[in-house]
Parts: structure tokens; C-alpha cells; sequence
């Protein structure tokens, strides 16, 4: 093709693309509407404005003026009339700039789609729809989180919605209900270097509208076992036959599954499980015992402890009835030699120097004359008895032969 006819040819296409363009503002000649938006996007439970602004001939007059929502096949229902908006619409208008307003309330998901100015005048058919009108999107907030975080990771949290809120709209973050820092206005939350103390519910909301806030999302950080600790039972003293448990406890994400039991001064395990039991316990289980919990992401041994048998209850009493038999054994013997200290102590001189048999032995007035001389009709059997203990000692001269008779008097 020509230089010559390249040109013709764009400028024949320009004119036509000119004559399209100009097609509604002939059909429309004097009627103008113009919109804010062409489309709305707006948060379930909140509140939005539409404003339209319109143009009519000079030589009509509008009679009614209001909005409406899908209208198709000439079908112009006012929201004021409409069942689903019912006390939820308010119009606004400015006559003198000739703009209408819609302020919706408390919106929701049924309430998406196209919502256009009609116009109506007094004059047969010269009614204006201002179409197409803006379409309204509405949209739940969500947070989403990575699939997996591990302890020293940095998540980011991201606020998403289904549709694009507005530049100017800010958020605010909250963990377990409660709002995070002020400086915080971005969709986008960066959690640097988290622990298990950053666990907990997030969501988010735009600023100072927590009523709209998103359904709260649980981020759980994942962590190695910690605080691993072994428990007994029975807790109080252990006596050989016993059954005695040992449990491993600890704090991680994923709980632990694994479990190893080591004692002191062996190499190798002496069992696994989360519980270590040993059925008949005696002096040769004695000793320290350890237990360490492990998951995907790392394990740890606990603090070992001292797990000794008792001696048994019977063991204790036969040594006690030992110990008191040789304590009583000792006191009869102390007895016996205190009773032969006293006994020798009574022994006068003057019955060891003459012999017993000889009459300067005795004194008139003794004692023993004077029960020997009562009248023996008188004399009770007690005094009997003494007199013959009296003429038992005197017919011996060995003093050990007089011990058993002192001995069983006592008795």
C-alpha cells in the first residue's frame, strides 16, 4: 500500500471511531449523568455513598428523581420501595449542583450489582436512566497465614479481601482481640524472628472499625520439646515389690511422640514410651533416671531423677524387735548386779568377824530376840516365816549360799 493511501485509510477509521463516540450524546441530547465510580467496593456490615450528578432539557421538568438497582428490560424499581432495602436507604440531594446521593447501610452480598440514576419528567416518555451505573462489589476480610511457622521464622499475615477497598484504607491488626501497635496500618502484618509466645488469633480490620474486623485466624508456631520433666509415682517412699511409674512430660508443637528413658552410667536406653514402668521394684533399680521427648523439629533430655528403694516394712520391725529384745536382756541384768550391790551393802561387820554360832553374836534387845521371844500362839505366820530365814543363815558360812533365797523373796 501507498504512503498516499495508508493515510487515507487511518484517517477514514478515525472518523468512524469519532462517529461512534458521538452516537449516545446525539441520542441523549440534554440528558447527562455522570458518576463518582464506575465501580464500589465495599466491606459486608458497612456503609456506602454513591453520588451521581445530572443534566436535563432545559424544557422539562423532573417530577422524581431516585436510584435502582439491575435495571433490566426497562424495569426501574426506586430502593426506597424496594423489600431488601427497606431502612437501610437515604437519599441526598443538592439542587443546585444538581447531584444525587445513596447512602446505603449495614450492606451484604445480595446487595452486589449495578446501581443507576432515573430520572422521570412530567412529559409522556422523557424519562433518563443513567446507565451503565457503578457496580457494587461486596467483600468479606480474611487473614491468611503461611501453612507452616517455625520458631525463628518471619511470617508475614496478609488482610485480603475479594475486591480493592481504596488506597486511602488503612487496617489495624489484633492478637487475641486485642489491637497491636498504632504504627501498624499496612494489609500486611511481618512477625520478625517468632517464638510460641507469638501464637494466638489474628485478625484485622479498617482502622477504628473493629466491628468490621475479619473471623480471627490461630497461627501456631511450631517448636522442638521444651521443659522436659520426669514425675513418679508413687511419690512417697518406695518399697522393695512396688510398682513404680515414671512419666515424661514436655512442652512442644507437635506434641511429642517420641520418647527415650536412659539411667545414669549406662550407655544406652533402658526403655521408651512416654511412661517407664517398672513392675516389682528392688535395690537394683535404684539410681538416676532421665527420660527426652523428641518431634519432627528437635528433642531435649530432661533433668535426671533419684528413684531408691526403702527397706521393707517387716525388715524394719524385726530389726526393731531386735533392738528392744537386747535392751530389755540388759536391763534384766542391770537389775540383777544392782540387786547383788544392795544386798552385800546390808551385810554388817560384826557378822563377818564372829562366828555366828557363838552367844556375844547376839545382844539383848535385838530385834530378832524380841520376835523370838513373843508368845508363839501370838505370833503370825509372817513372823514364822522371817524366823526361818533367820535360822537358815546361820547354818552356813558360805555368803553365795544366801543369794537365791533373797532373790526369790523378792519374787
Amino acid at each position: 500500500m501507498s504512503p498516499a493511501g495508508y493515510s487515507e485509510s487511518r484517517m477514514f477509521c478515525l472518523f468512524s471511531l469519532v462517529s461512534l463516540l458521538l452516537i449516545p450524546v446525539i441520542c441523549s441530547k440534554g440528558w447527562e449523568v455522570n458518576y463518582s465510580s464506575t465501580t464500589k467496593c465495599a466491606l459486608k456490615g458497612s456503609t456506602i455513598t454513591l453520588l451521581g450528578s445530572y443534566k436535563h432539557p432545559n424544557h422539562l421538568t423532573v417530577t422524581e428523581i431516585f436510584w435502582t438497582v439491575n435495571p433490566y428490560k426497562g424495569k426501574s424499581i426506586n430502593l426506597m420501595n424496594h423489600t431488601d432495602y427497606i431502612d437501610r436507604v437515604q437519599y441526598f440531594q443538592n439542587k443546585e449542583n444538581r447531584m444525587f446521593f445513596l447512602k446505603l447501610s449495614n450492606v451484604t452480598h445480595t446487595d452486589e450489582g449495578m446501581y443507576c440514576l432515573r430520572i422521570v419528567t412530567g412529559v409522556g416518555d422523557q424519562n433518563y436512566l443513567g446507565y451503565p451505573g457503578p457496580e457494587l462489589k461486596v467483600t468479606d476480610l480474611r487473614v491468611e497465614i503461611p501453612a507452616e511457622i517455625i520458631e525463628g521464622a518471619s511470617p508475614v499475615l496478609f488482610c485480603k479481601t475479594t475486591c480493592y477497598l481504596s488506597d486511602k484504607t488503612n487496617f489495624t491488626w489484633y492478637k487475641n482481640g486485642k489491637r497491636l501497635s498504632d504504627s501498624i496500618v499496612s494489609d500486611q502484618l511481618l512477625l520478625s524472628s517468632v517464638s510460641r509466645d507469638d501464637t494466638g488469633n489474628y485478625s484485622c480490620a479498617p482502622r477504628d472499625q473493629k466491628h468490621l474486623s475479619s473471623p480471627a485466624v490461630t497461627l501456631s508456631v511450631r517448636y522442638p520439646p521444651k521443659s522436659v520433666s520426669v514425675s513418679i509415682s508413687p511419690s512417697g517412699e518406695i518399697v522393695e515389690g512396688d510398682s513404680v511409674t515414671l512419666s515424661c512430660s514436655s512442652d512442644s508443637n507437635p506434641p511429642a511422640l517420641i520418647f527415650r528413658w536412659f539411667k545414669e552410667n549406662q550407655s544406652s536406653s533402658v526403655g521408651s514410651g512416654q511412661s517407664l514402668i517398672i513392675s516389682s521394684f528392688n535395690s537394683s533399680h535404684s539410681g538416676r533416671y532421665s527420660c527426652e521427648a523428641q518431634n519432627q523439629h528437635g528433642s531435649q533430655r530432661s533433668d535426671s531423677v533419684s528413684v531408691a528403694v526403702e527397706e521393707s516394712r517387716s525388715s524394719l520391725i524385726g530389726v526393731s524387735g531386735g533392738i528392744s529384745a537386747a535392751v530389755v536382756l540388759m536391763a534384766v541384768i542391770l537389775m540383777v548386779f544392782i540387786g547383788l550391790l544392795i544386798r552385800r551393802k546390808r551385810a554388817t561387820p560384826s557378822e563377818e568377824q564372829n562366828p555366828r554360832g557363838s552367844a556375844h553374836s547376839k545382844t539383848p534387845g535385838a530385834p530378832e530376840d524380841t520376835y523370838m521371844t513373843l508368845d508363839p500362839k501370838s505370833r503370825s505366820s509372817e513372823y514364822d516365816t522371817l524366823d526361818n530365814m533367820k535360822r537358815s543363815s546361820e547354818n552356813t558360812d558360805d555368803p553365795e549360799a544366801q543369794d537365791p533365797t533373797y532373790y526369790n523373796s523378792d519374787k
